[in-house]
């Protein structure tokens, strides 16, 4: 009987640590959200449901954030959208698009600075 080849040594789970990449990408798609007609924020959407549960508290937060962002800006898009034929649905429109990018950017500064968002369960900034 043949001696087996020794089994090669599996490679480890690298641990998402405290990584920022994939909350700093998942804010950009949410940016680019307006260039792409809104589907960099559903790639985005999928990563941070997808990175969630791995990932340390503080960034964690940001993940809720988010998720968080993405379904209350779509709802008010959607909102806007059909109150478009009697006229306020484009000021909703607009007002949901400067706070989806508010929230986006306010979210990627305390990402960068090392912060967890410190209520990422609010509606508000």
């Amino acid at each position: 009987m043949a001696d087996a080849a020794p089994e090669a040594p599996q490679p480890q789970p690298v641990a998402p640590a405290d990584d920022k990449t994939m909350p700093i990408v998942v804010y950009a798609l949410y940016l680019a959200t307006c260039l792409t007609f809104g589907l960099a924020s559903v790639v985005g959407l999928v990563l941070a449901y997808v990175n969630k549960e791995a990932a340390p508290d503080w960034i964690k937060s940001h993940y809720v954030f988010q998720i968080r962002t993405f379904w209350i800006w779509l709802i008010a898009s959607f909102v806007g959208g059909v109150l478009t034929v009697i006229g306020v649905g484009v000021l909703i429109l607009l007002a949901a698009g400067v706070w989806f990018a508010v929230r986006s950017i306010v979210g990627l500064v305390k990402l960068i600075n090392g912060e967890a968002y410190p209520n990422p369960q609010s509606w508000f900034i």
